[in-house]
């Protein structure tokens, strides 16, 4: 089904911190509980474009999944709708305020949010680990303890863009997923079951056999483990350059601007450069990249 199939209305997610994290001298913290005690608040701070652009097209009473973000248990708390939709972030203008952004001005606002109104928390914490652990199931694995989201409640979860691409504080959500996040919450029933990642095969064998080639020791399996992080950063560099985020004005974060001019001073090195050395350079970038800053609103 698709979010605008019936109702008209969409679904989204949308994430807070529930845990102290003190940003410029204040707590950003935001958790189910905060929430459902002060029942509407604006969803300011966040500073990504992405993020930002979802937020305008919520409309008055879309429903939202309410998501703890950045703590040792993240999961769907509760659920909440669109009360006021989108209109100019002040706090980005407020020189005190842990996302001041001195680029947004009253004049020309850069920065959106929304008004979010507490619905319900569920029954059941939905935590990240169950969501993750359904999109990996294999088609008709289905376990007995959850057997009642069924197979369309699982293909719903496989799609959801926060076990595809979860770094986003804003996310669209299709309405089967919506659906089949309600009856986790409202059911439950996985408590006693092992959520955690099962081990892809022949991982092990592959580490093992890079040990064991002929004529490596310390030295040879040093410079394996070496390659494999190269690969790694490179993996990173490419996923990077694959979700671009999504700008208006031409201007991207602080942290964008400056992995642009590591790139462009990586093309400029000498060519005569040795093969070695530029491997090893390749290498320590990669490896180093400074990750995308992840938006989050604040308590106020």
């Amino acid at each position: 089904m698709s979010p605008m199939s019936t109702s008209g209305k969409k679904y989204w997610l949308l994430k807070a911190e529930p845990d102290t994290r003190i940003v410029k001298g204040k707590d950003v913290k935001f958790s189910v509980e905060d929430f459902e005690r002060v029942k509407t608040s604006p969803w300011e701070g966040v500073r990504n474009y992405e993020a930002r652009n979802l937020m305008r097209e919520m409309k008055l009473g879309d429903k939202a999944l309410f998501y703890h973000s950045n703590c040792k248990t993240p999961g769907i708390a509760a659920f909440a709708q669109v009360s006021k939709e989108a209109y100019p972030d002040y706090t980005a203008w407020d020189a005190s305020h842990p996302y001041y952004d001195p680029k947004s001005n009253s004049d020309d606002p850069k920065w959106f949010m929304v008004d979010l109104t507490f619905s319900a928390r569920g029954t059941h914490f939905v935590p990240l680990a169950l969501m993750k652990y359904i999109a990996d199931l294999p088609p008709q694995h289905l376990p007995e303890e959850i057997a009642y989201i069924g197979d369309d409640g699982v293909k719903a979860i496989k799609g959801m863009d926060l076990v595809r691409k979860g770094r986003l504080s804003v996310q669209r959500v299709q309405e089967d997923a919506w659906v089949a996040v309600g009856l986790l919450a409202e059911k439950g029933g996985w408590e006693e079951m092992d959520l955690k990642p099962k081990k892809k095969p022949g991982k092990e064998m592959d580490v093992k056999a890079k040990e064991t080639v002929p004529g490596n020791g310390k030295a040879g399996l040093a410079k394996n483990r070496k390659i494999e992080a190269g690969k790694k950063g490179q993996g990173k560099k490419r996923l990077k350059k694959e979700e671009p985020e999504e700008e208006e004005d031409g201007i991207d974060s602080e942290e964008e601007e400056e992995g642009e001019e590591g790139v462009q001073t990586q093309l400029q090195k000498p060519a005569a450069t040795s093969t070695a050395k530029r491997k090893r350079e390749r290498t320590e970038e990669d490896v180093g990249a400074p990750g995308l800053r992840r938006s989050t609103r604040t308590k106020r």
